[in-house]
């Protein structure tokens, strides 16, 4: 009888250690991977929103940058990641593409992962070096790039992101043929786009905003269903006849196995940080929204686009050696 009892103290304590850990969470800094390095989009959203959790949560909220292979480097890292709740990752549209990009994946972003909730969506923005593209208007850039086809190169932040999905989407409405030169990430790229070493980029508004306003590359067009406050003037690809949207959007995932508890305070505590006045006005300042899904509806919006970028793949004939 005695052992009986013992056994099943055992099996209590057991269950309950998830709960019991959750219920003292956080105890210690908390670190969320980012699959990109400093200064790329992904970084841009991942830093304030580990400021403000970093406030509400009374602990250091850290960012680890892990970049390599158009992203999925770090996503394979943080999927391997001890589920205590001390590790989440940053991830983004391009972790929805690359099931269709890459015929093997260390992870699996809708097994490996626990959906915790959409942070951003900025659109697309098409951008040139003023100094290596004479064209003003989308429309002579479309020109130019059709008098001069493979002449005109574009930057992305690796092989499979969406940079590179968006310049291949862009080619198949337009009918251009541009040259692809994939980076080790959003920043790199937007680092060699504005010493003028590569001719344009299809890039989030994220990281792009500042360097337009600064005047370093030029804007012709934004790729969102209508102008955004930060940039009225812009006008939209649809308005200037060319059927072509595109947003990039940024996420926080838990590994998979993190406790239940864990992941749904961290869902109500990134709804609160995204209505902050520091995340709001960054986000404006990109062209963003501030979403409101978390948990399984973010996991179902993630399951759509991995099905959506399936077919861009396919219609456009995008293969990656690994």
């Amino acid at each position: 009888m005695r052992r009986s009892t013992l056994a099943l103290l055992a099996a209590l304590t057991l269950f309950a250690a998830p709960s019991a850990k959750a219920d003292t969470w956080p105890s210690r800094p908390i670190m969320l991977i980012v699959p990109f390095p400093a200064g790329g989009g992904t970084d841009a959203f991942a830093r304030p929103l580990a400021q403000v959790l970093d406030q509400q949560l009374g602990t250091r909220v850290l960012i680890e940058n892990r970049a390599g292979a158009g992203g999925t480097a770090g996503a394979a890292v943080a999927s391997k990641a001890t589920p205590d709740g001390y590790t989440f990752f940053v991830g983004a549209a391009h972790h929805a593409i690359a099931p269709s990009i890459y015929a093997k994946l260390p992870y699996d972003i809708e097994k490996d992962f626990v959906p915790i909730a959409l942070l951003s969506r900025p659109p697309h923005v098409v951008v040139v070096h003023p100094g290596k593209v004479q064209a003003k208007t989308l429309a002579e850039f479309i020109a130019a790039a059709k008098a001069n086809p493979g002449k005109i190169n574009y930057a992305s932040g690796g092989n499979g992101t969406t940079h590179h999905l968006a310049g291949e989407l862009f080619k198949l409405v337009t009918g251009t043929n541009l040259l692809h030169v994939p980076y080790r990430g959003a920043g790199p790229m937007m680092q060699d786009l504005v010493a003028g070493h590569v001719d344009m980029a299809f890039d989030a508004m994220g990281s792009s905003g500042p360097q337009i306003k600064s005047g370093a590359i030029r804007a012709l067009a934004i790729a969102a269903p209508q102008r955004v406050p930060a940039f009225p003037d812009l006008p939209t690809v649809k308005e200037l006849g060319v059927d072509y949207e595109v947003a990039t959007w940024y996420a926080l995932w838990a590994p998979a196995g993190t406790p239940p508890a864990i992941t749904e305070r961290m869902q109500k505590e990134v709804l609160t940080a995204l209505q902050s006045p520091i995340i709001k006005d960054a986000w404006e300042k990109a062209g963003s929204d501030v979403p409101n899904l978390t948990g399984e509806a973010f996991g179902k919006f993630v399951s759509q686009e991995v099905a959506r970028w399936r077919k861009v793949v396919q219609d456009s004939n995008v293969k990656i050696e690994q």
